[in-house]
């Protein structure tokens, strides 16, 4: 008995850790989500070559919101870069051994941002000047990508003499993402716009960068609350879900507070909350029709100095494959699998709620969802009506524990003790009338 003991123990270890090991480098609602970096050589000039540089944004529910996104590297010689278009080097560097012409940067680990939006044209490149925002996969494909050209001096012109940049970072705009080392792959293949050409990168690598929530912070940035029309009570966000307020790293301020006399050095000006969180998600389950209910979802910003633009939230529920109509909202399925279709993503229409804005009057949107009732599968009891997962932004939010779920009336929540009595009690009485028997 004491080796079984031992043998699940073990088990069971293993089992947690290797769980997770995948929360931390693998999430299952976006597989292959990651920022594909390729640097492709087009020509040759006399002391380098001219590239061109493109960001791709595969992940499905997670984009790069404004400041935006800033990409550095380390050059593997002493290459400068003589001239920018679509972006630009954050600082110039020492180019004092120039004479003549000087270099747009000459620092030996350059760090480049992307272009605002209105710049000159002359200063424009394909998919560039968008202030570093890149939308989502899932949200508009088109709008995942952004690119610059650069010319490189000093690198060597030809194949063997040119070496792939190293130590690849990327900020989003903040830390969160781990960018592999540089690739050198089969060289990319460009069309003419009339399809009639086809030509050929003398050299092309790639780096793919991969996001992770706990190299951002150990606590969540959001929390989810839940209430229903069966029920008067609200299950509320967990106490410190995303830190407490005796935090040092956590400042706050009173909602009936004075926002400008708050000391602009604070580093955050979230709302102070029993859950601390910038982003509040809150399910309400609002109705219950004969052949269909529906469902009421709030995200409040709690953060006074951050408005989120082209937000995402994805709920994971077992009635999401019966989603009849969305209000408000845009609405996309993700098909993770064959035959479950329980993920989907929401976000705002372009130009009306795509922004979510900071902590105040209007710092909040809404939306109901009404969904088709399908009895053999699902029904409302046992806190069936709320998901079992939400992620804002990309990043999975704080749930309430199970047994605080709005329950229905005539049901109640399990309770161990509660269902044993009734048996201990029988036994008891069996125990009587086989002792009155001798």
């Amino acid at each position: 008995m004491e080796l079984d003991k031992l043998k699940f123990s073990i088990v069971l270890t293993i089992f947690c850790a290797m769980t997770v090991l995948c929360a931390v480098a693998y999430d299952p609602l976006d597989p292959n989500g990651s920022i594909n970096i390729k640097w492709d050589i087009l020509s040759w000039t006399p002391d380098g070559y001219v590239a061109v540089v493109s960001m791709n944004n595969f992940q499905m529910y997670r984009q790069i919101m404004s400041p935006g996104w800033t990409l550095g590297w380390t050059w593997a010689k002493k290459e400068v870069i003589w001239s920018m278009v679509g972006a630009q080097a954050t600082d110039q560097g020492d180019c004092s051994n120039f004479k003549g012409n000087i270099p747009h940067c000459c620092k030996r680990n350059p760090t480049v941002i992307d272009l605002l939006p209105g710049v000159p044209k002359t200063q424009q490149y394909s998919d560039c000047c968008k202030g570093g925002v890149l939308a989502s996969w899932g949200q508009d494909p088109t709008a995942a990508v952004s690119s610059f050209q650069l010319s490189v001096g000093l690198s060597g012109t030809s194949n063997t003499t040119v070496a792939p940049p190293q130590n690849f970072f990327l900020l989003g705009p903040g830390p969160g993402y781990t960018c592999s080392a540089a690739t050198i792959v089969s060289p990319s293949v460009f069309f003419s716009s009339d399809g009639q050409r086809k030509t050929q990168a003398m050299m092309t690598w790639t780096v793919t960068c991969s996001y992770s929530q706990m190299l951002v912070s150990k606590n969540p940035s959001c929390c989810v609350s839940l209430s229903s029309f069966y029920n008067s009570k609200i299950t509320p966000c967990p106490s410190c879900s995303c830190g407490c307020q005796n935090n040092e790293n956590t400042s706050c301020v009173m909602s009936n507070s004075r926002i400008s006399s708050v000391v602009e050095a604070s580093t955050s000006m979230l709302e102070c909350t029993s859950h601390m969180c910038p982003i509040r998600v809150h399910w309400h389950v609002k109705a219950n029709y004969k052949e269909y209910w529906r469902v009421k979802i709030t995200v409040t910003n709690f953060n006074y100095r951050k408005n989120f633009t082209q937000w995402t939230l994805v709920a994971q529920h077992p009635n999401l494959n019966n989603v009849t109509r969305v209000y408000s909202f845009l609405y996309k399925s993700f098909m993770l699998f064959n035959t479950i279709n329980d993920t989907a993503m929401f976000y705002g229409n372009k130009n009306k709620n795509d922004m979510l804005l900071e902590a105040g009057q209007n710092g909040n949107v809404q939306s109901e969802i009404l969904f088709g009732k399908d009895m053999s599968r699902y029904t409302l009891e046992h806190g069936w009506g709320f998901p079992s997962r939400i992620y804002f932004n990309g990043d999975e939010c704080m749930m309430p524990p199970p047994d605080s779920y709005p329950f229905l009336p005539n049901s109640a929540p399990f309770s161990p003790t509660a269902s044993s009595t009734p048996a201990i009690f029988l036994i008891l009485i069996l125990l009587a009338l086989r002792c009155s028997l001798f």
